[in-house]
């Protein structure tokens, strides 16, 4: 069974709203910098991706690959967090 870390819980557990990017699990100074680069700085603007990949979270992981080069355990726990936001929400 794996475990969530509390921000992942906190993420999960309300709306969207204007969460920024740096409330997702996965996402820390590192990588919020350079979703900011590419001109994504809220959380819905991470959904709305996760959303034009259909919810498929493999596709949304190679996007997090190829844009901001996120790897490993943070990868997992991004898509993780959108993923499962959009099935307690949508």
């Amino acid at each position: 069974m794996s475990t969530t870390s509390q921000k992942h819980a906190n993420f999960v557990a309300e709306p969207m709203g204007e969460k920024e990017v740096t409330e997702c699990a996965g996402i820390g100074p590192t990588y919020a910098k350079r979703l900011e680069e590419k001109g994504y700085t809220k959380a819905y603007q991470l959904l709305a991706q996760y959303l034009l990949f259909t919810k498929d979270e493999e596709m949304f992981q190679e996007w997090l690959k190829d844009e901001i080069s996120m790897k490993g355990k943070h990868l997992k726990d991004c898509s993780t967090c959108i993923s499962e936001w959009s099935r307690a929400f949508m």
